[in-house]
């Protein structure tokens, strides 16, 4: 019956306009052309790693005025955001089915307008530092699709993760960089919009503090 129900999942996401995935025509040409699939000049925010979708979804109901991009290689999981923004009638919300890995390949130089990663797989093995979505490697792929002012904001539970971004981060030119260890105590708490995520309720249910961080890379 699951594996039904994924395969019923995947079939509705190639009926999907609001997913981008490999096998659609849109999937070879969409790269610098995400304004024309909105059909508006409105800003583009991204989130990594979207799960299903909760985060881009929220961004996408409280600023009716901006796209959002849910990025996550999971079909199953994007199908849930884009049937609730379907459903909702939410125009703004678009899903990409890919590994970020081939982020470039879908994005033009400049396009973006935001990313933000919110709780990934913190991949804590000294040999799994390469699938870090916050490595030196990745970063470098953010910068390349952000605007030169573009935001980029980052939350997480794991310490051990935020200590390794803000160690990464050493290696590149960035200004507006402000951090912190403790998201619920902590000025910048209005940034994250009030929107908590299924895996945030959880973790703060445990007592675990949220880190916090957003920073502009600098453009020579």
């Amino acid at each position: 019956m699951a594996k039904k129900n994924k395969l019923t999942k995947f079939s509705e996401n190639i009926a999907s306009k609001n997913v981008i995935e490999s096998g659609k025509p849109i999937f070879e040409t969409i790269q610098g052309n995400w304004k024309d699939f909105f059909g508006n000049n409105n800003q583009i925010v991204v989130e990594l790693a979207c799960g299903w979708g909760e985060y881009t979804i929220s961004l996408a109901e409280k600023f009716p005025n901006q796209n959002f991009i849910g990025i996550d290689i999971k079909g199953d999981r994007i199908w849930k955001g884009s049937q609730y923004a379907q459903k909702n009638r939410l125009d703004n919300v678009a899903f990409l089915r890919i590994h970020i890995i081939e982020i470039l390949d879908l994005f033009g130089e400049s396009e973006l307008d935001e990313i933000w990663l919110t709780f990934p797989d913190p991949r804590p093995k000294d040999r799994d530092e390469k699938h870090r979505l916050s490595n030196k490697s990745f970063l470098e792929k953010y910068q390349h699709i952000l605007k030169p002012d573009g935001w980029f904001r980052f939350k997480t539970d794991n310490t051990e993760l935020f200590e390794y971004t803000l160690q990464v981060l050493t290696d590149f030119k960035i200004k507006d960089h402000e951090f912190t260890f403790d998201l619920y105590n902590s000025p910048l708490l209005e940034e994250h919009h009030g929107i908590k995520t299924k895996y945030e309720r959880i973790w703060t249910e445990k007592g675990e503090k949220i880190k916090y961080m957003k920073f502009r890379f600098l453009i020579d």
